[in-house]
C-alpha cells in the first residue's frame, strides 16, 4: 500500500512536520552520562601524567600509604605485590627500608634514604653583625635549698613569693623582668631541692649569668656544688652572692674559703669571680649585687639580632582552666608578635595572646623578655626549643615530621623479649614493682618528679612511672591505675569529683602532694617498707563559696553552701579554684545565722572565716578535712 501524500494547506503548500522533544529529565541523564565519561577521560589523563617517578625520598621506615603516595599508585597495587612476594601487610603496617627499596624497584623507581631527624631541623638565618643589638641579661639564681634565692629575688622585685610556696620552697621556674636605671635584667628563680635537678640544668641552659647564693651561715651544701657544676657546664660566668651576713653567726670568709676549693676564687684574694655580701631579709647589699650583675653583663658584651624570625626556650607550660594550654617562654632571637606561627618542640601552634610577667597582655615580646603564649596544639616539654616559621602549613609539617620521629625513638626503645634476655625476663619474676601515675599542676614539676621517682628503683623494688601527665585527676588516669594496679600522685591538683567517686569505688590510692621531696621520702620508705603509722587528710566535707562577706573588725566571711558531708569546727581546709588547691589553713570561725556552732552538716548553708586567708573568691570550693592517724599502705 502506497504512503499517504504528505499534507498541505488550501494554497498546496506542503506542511513540514516536527519530532516530539525528548523530556527534560532524559536529555538531563544524557548530558551527566557524557560528563561522567569527560571526567573518566579526564582522570585517565592524570594518571598517565603522574606516572612513578624515578627517584623517591624515604625514611629509615615507611609505612605502606605514605610510600604508595610517594609513587602515584594505590596502596592496594603495593600490598598485592608484597603478597606476591611473599609479605602480609596492611595499608598502615611500617615497612623497612629494604624493603620499600625492593618494593620500589619492581615499580622502575629508585629510592634515597634520608635521615628522619635532619627533616626535622628548622633552618636558622645567619645573622648580620651590621643588625645585631644589645639586649638584656638573663640571670639564673642558683643555690641550696632555703639559703635565701626567693627572698633575694623578693627584695630585688618587690613582691613576694615565698608565702605562696609550700615550705618555703619555690615549685616552678618563675621568670621575672626587673627594670634599673642602667637597663632591663631578667630573673630566673631555680628550686633548690634536690629532686629539681633538670630544672636548675634547664635554668642554666638560658642564662647568661649565674648568680650563686650561698647563707653565711650554713656554707657550701650539696645543691651549692650541683649548681657551680651546671654553671661550669653551660660556661656561664658565675657571681657569689652571700646571704644573710646579718645573723649572729654568719662567717663569709668561710663561704670563701670553701668557694675557693671549688675553683670560685675571689676577686680580692686575686682571681676572678665577684663576690657581693648581702642580706635579703633587711635588703642591704641589694644594690651592688645588682651593679656587680649589670658590670658582668657590660663586660660579655650581648648582642642579638632583633629584625628576624623570632626564637626561644619553654620555661614552663600547663593546662590553665578556661585558657587552654599555656606555656611561659623566654625569646632568645628577634621578637614574636600575636599571629606567628611556630614549632615548640613536637607542637605546632599560632600566637593567639602574649602576657607578660605581671599578667599584662602584650602585643610582641623582645629577647630576654620572658612571657606566658597562648595558642599551643599540645603541651610542650620544659626546655623544647620554639622557632617562628614563614605560616601554619610550614609548622604542621614540621611537627608532623618530629612527632614521627618521637615514636620512632619510643619504638626503639619498647623493650620485647627476645632469647638472649628471656632468662633475665624469667628471673625478674621475683621483683616487686610499684607502678605509678603522676599528675602535676604544671609540666616542669611532672619531669621532675618523675624524674626523681625513677631513680629510685632497686634491685628488689622496681618503681615505673607508667604515666605523667599536666592537669587534674580524671576518670581515665583513675581507670588506668585500677587497670594497671597502681598508684595516682597527685602534686598540687585535686581529683574531680567523679574520679574521687570512681576512685573510692575501685579502691585506687590516690596521694595528694604539694611539695616535691615528700613524695621522694615517701616512695622511698614505701619502697624500703619502712612505712609507720602516719597522719592522713579525711575528707570530711566538700563546700561551695556562694557569697562573701566584709566585715570591719572580723574580716572575710565567705558565706558557704555545705554540698556533703559534714563541717566541723575543728577542721582544716583547703581553698580550691580551678582544679588547684590555693591555701590550706585551719577553720577560724563557723556560723549558723548569728551563733558559732560546732558542725553544719550537708544541706545546709553557714559563714566561714579561714585562719590567715581572705582572698576568698565566689566559685571557690573548700574541702574540709581532718588529720587522722592510720597504718599506711601502698
Amino acid at each position: 500500500m502506497p504512503p499517504p501524500p504528505p499534507a498541505t494547506d488550501n494554497k498546496g503548500t506542503v506542511k513540514r512536520t516536527f519530532k516530539a522533544k525528548k523530556p527534560v529529565y532524559q536529555r538531563r541523564d544524557k548530558e551527566v552520562e557524557m560528563g561522567e565519561k569527560l571526567q573518566h577521560g579526564k582522570k585517565r589523563s592524570a594518571q598517565i601524567a603522574n606516572p612513578v617517578p624515578k627517584l623517591i625520598d624515604i625514611m629509615e621506615v615507611v609505612s605502606v600509604s605514605e610510600l604508595a603516595r610517594k609513587m602515584n599508585l594505590k596502596a592496594s597495587e603495593l600490598i598485592a605485590k608484597l603478597m606476591s612476594m611473599g609479605q602480609m601487610v596492611s595499608i598502615n603496617q611500617q615497612i623497612d627500608s629494604e624493603t620499600a627499596a625492593i618494593l620500589a624497584a619492581e615499580f622502575g623507581a629508585d629510592v634515597n634514604i634520608v635521615s628522619l631527624y635532619d627533616e626535622t631541623l628548622i633552618e636558622t638565618e645567619a645573622d648580620d653583625a651590621d643588625s645585631m643589638m644589645p639586649r638584656p641579661p638573663v640571670v639564673t639564681v642558683m643555690g641550696h635549698v632555703d639559703h635565701g634565692k626567693t627572698k633575694l629575688l623578693d627584695a630585688i622585685r618587690s613582691a613576694d613569693v615565698v608565702s605562696g610556696e609550700f615550705g618555703g620552697i619555690t615549685q616552678h621556674i618563675g621568670a621575672y623582668m626587673v627594670e634599673t636605671p642602667n637597663g632591663g635584667i631578667t630573673f630566673l628563680d631555680t628550686p633548690g631541692h634536690e629532686a629539681f635537678t633538670r630544672m636548675r640544668s634547664r635554668g642554666a641552659q638560658v642564662t647568661d649569668i649565674v648568680v650563686l647564693v650561698v647563707a653565711a651561715d650554713d656554707g657550701v651544701m650539696p645543691q651549692t656544688i650541683e649548681a657551680i657544676n651546671h654553671a661550669k657546664e653551660a660556661d656561664v660566668p658565675i657571681i657569689v652572692a652571700i646571704n644573710k651576713i646579718d645573723k649572729p653567726d654568719a662567717n663569709p670568709d668561710k663561704v670563701r674559703s670553701q668557694l675557693s676549693e671549688l675553683g670560685l676564687q675571689p676577686e680580692e684574694w686575686g682571681g676572678q669571680t665577684m663576690f657581693v655580701e648581702l642580706s635579703a631579709l633587711k635588703k642591704e647589699g641589694v644594690d651592688d649585687l645588682i651593679e656587680a650583675i649589670l658590670l658582668q653583663a657590660e663586660i660579655l658584651d650581648i648582642r642579638v639580632n632583633y629584625n628576624r624570625s623570632a626564637e626561644g626556650k619553654i620555661l614552663e607550660s600547663r593546662i590553665d582552666h578556661g585558657r587552654g594550654i599555656v606555656a611561659t617562654i623566654l625569646v632568645e632571637k628577634g621578637v614574636l608578635e600575636i599571629g606567628d606561627s611556630f614549632v615548640a618542640g613536637i607542637w605546632p601552634g599560632k600566637v593567639r595572646a602574649i602576657f607578660n610577667d605581671k599578667g599584662v597582655r602584650v602585643d610582641s615580646a623582645s629577647p630576654s623578655m620572658p612571657v606566658e603564649v597562648l595558642g599551643f596544639e599540645g603541651i610542650p616539654n620544659a626546655g623544647d626549643p620554639l622557632q617562628v616559621v614563614e605560616d601554619e602549613k610550614v609548622a604542621r609539617s614540621f611537627s608532623a615530621k618530629r612527632q614521627e620521629l618521637k615514636r620512632f625513638e619510643d619504638a626503639k626503645n619498647i623493650r620485647k623479649i627476645t632469647l638472649d634476655n628471656l632468662y633475665d625476663t624469667i628471673s625478674d619474676g621475683d621483683i616487686q614493682e610499684l607502678k605509678v601515675i603522676i599528675k602535676g599542676d604544671v609540666q616542669g614539676s611532672v619531669e621532675a618528679l618523675r624524674a626523681s621517682l625513677e631513680k629510685l628503683s632497686t634491685k628488689e623494688v622496681r618503681l615505673a612511672v607508667i604515666q605523667a601527665l599536666p592537669g587534674a585527676i580524671n576518670e581515665g588516669d583513675v581507670d588506668l591505675a585500677s587497670a594497671s594496679n597502681a598508684i595516682l600522685i597527685g602534686f598540687n591538683v585535686r581529683p574531680t569529683p567523679k574520679a574521687k567517686a570512681l576512685a573510692d569505688q575501685e579502691k585506687v590510692d590516690i596521694r595528694r602532694y604539694n611539695v616535691i621531696y615528700r613524695v621522694v621520702e615517701d616512695m622511698e620508705k614505701a619502697m624500703e617498707g619502712l612505712l609507720k603509722p602516719d597522719t592522713k587528710e579525711e575528707v570530711i566535707a566538700d563546700v561551695e563559696v556562694r557569697e562573701v562577706f566584709k566585715i570591719s573588725k572580723t574580716g572575710v566571711i565567705a558565706g558557704c553552701y555545705v554540698r556533703g558531708g559534714s563541717v566541723k569546727r575543728s577542721a582544716s581546709v583547703n581553698v580550691i579554684r580551678n582544679d588547684t588547691v590555693i591555701y590550706t589553713g585551719k577553720i577560724a570561725s563557723l556560723r549558723r545565722f548569728k551563733d558559732d556552732v560546732k558542725e553544719v552538716t550537708a544541706g545546709f548553708e553557714c559563714g566561714m572565716s579561714i585562719d590567715g586567708y581572705d582572698d576568698v573568691k565566689i566559685g571557690d570550693e573548700f574541702e574540709v578535712f581532718e588529720i587522722v592517724e592510720i597504718a599506711r599502705k601502698l
